[in-house]
């Protein structure tokens, strides 16, 4: 096999997935769109089953267009979902500290939290940090009286 017969088997490769792309975007065009009956999305799929080259060349002839704008409409939607959902996130309040530390009394008073997780969560809910571990007696004696 010479240079250029490996490159012509590349372009041709290369017009396969091209051809693969561009026949997946007309599919879900087509069944995406829907002001298109159910007769012709079938009609136009036949057509590009059958006589797959012409078919996707007529369609992109007859619908390029229309295709072009579907795509941007989409795009312009979704879009604005995103905003709207991130205006309707941002809008809520996140809990006050009183609001979380009044919460935390009521799961100790019902028994939920013990005392100890109830005074780290606290010191945690007003930005202390978690409480410190009481050092046991053996820590307390590795440590040299003099330092």
């Amino acid at each position: 096999m010479s240079f250029w017969d490996l490159v012509l088997t590349m372009f041709w490769f290369m017009l396969l997935f091209a051809w693969i792309g561009l026949l997946i975007s007309i599919f879900g065009d087509i069944m995406r769109d829907h002001r298109m009956s159910g007769w012709a999305k079938a009609g136009w799929t036949l057509f590009l089953l059958l006589i797959p080259w012409l078919g996707a060349l007529v369609y992109l002839i007859v619908r390029g267009r229309s295709m072009n704008e579907r795509a941007a409409a989409r795009e312009s939607q979704q879009r604005e979902a995103f905003d709207h959902y991130v205006r309707e996130t941002a809008r809520t309040p996140a809990p006050s500290t009183a609001e979380e530390i009044g919460k935390l009394a009521d799961l100790r008073d019902r028994g939920t939290l013990t005392t100890e997780e109830f005074a780290q969560a606290k010191a945690k809910a007003l930005g202390a940090g978690p409480a410190p571990a009481r050092a046991s007696r053996h820590e307390q004696q590795a440590v040299p009286a003099g330092t």
